[in-house]
């Protein structure tokens, strides 16, 4: 669960830079998760103490759903592994360039903002992305080339008009090399975590099990 939050939290700005949702998708599984195992760790302490045959059955059903979603988002986010590329490719360009500080788009002019800064790179695949933007052209630009946001000292105000490497990041391969590798490294976190706790789903169910068949049979 904690992971599925520090996803959702902390890294919410690049969902918006993504077409596919299976990313954010697979952090929500993660915390619909870890809700449920706290329910079940509740109903499974008091089965075992009340040694009741009907609660250890709830409790085994509700392991089951935990080893499911834990699976679904281990494999959710393989897939997304493999077509990441593809989607970024396809999809980083063409939203720096149309929805960059147009209306109804904050949410994605303060991802990209942030995306420059934090990786230290500029444009999708190189600074010279930017020349087709909507914004660049428009007068809001105010004579910049490039955002901000691509200096090295953005304290400076304008100083996106001078788009020399002195000044801006030239990062070869641009943003979307850094924006695939950060989501990559924590695409195997999520794959990881959802496997690996699954797995202890699976000791789980089956000492539930043999607890189940040692507690006599209820009378009716």
């Amino acid at each position: 669960m904690a992971v599925g939050i520090w996803t959702l939290v902390e890294k919410s700005d690049y969902i918006s830079l993504l077409s596919s949702k299976i990313y954010a998708v697979s952090a929500y599984i993660l915390i619909m998760a870890g809700v449920i195992v706290m329910v079940t760790g509740i109903l499974g302490c008091c089965a075992t103490f009340k040694e009741q045959r009907r609660l250890l059955r709830v409790y085994f059903v509700l392991l089951l759903c935990i080893f499911l979603l834990e699976i679904l988002a281990g494999v959710l986010a393989y897939i997304y592994y493999q077509q990441l590329n593809e989607e970024l490719k396809g999809n980083l360009r063409e939203t720096m360039v149309q929805k960059y500080h147009q209306p109804e788009h904050e949410h994605v002019t303060k991802a990209v903002d942030k995306l420059q800064q934090e990786f230290k790179c500029c444009g999708s695949n190189s600074s010279s992305d930017w020349v087709e933007s909507v914004w660049i052209r428009s007068r809001e630009a105010d004579s910049r080339l490039v955002p901000d946001s691509c200096c090295k000292s953005p304290v400076i105000k304008l100083c996106g008009r001078r788009a020399h490497p002195s000044n801006i990041y030239k990062v070869e391969g641009g943003c979307i090399t850094k924006l695939e590798n950060f989501i990559l490294n924590h695409l195997q976190i999520i794959g990881a975590v959802g496997v690996g706790i699954a797995c202890v789903q699976i000791v789980g169910m089956f000492f539930t099990c043999c607890l189940y068949r040692s507690l006599k049979s209820e009378p009716y």
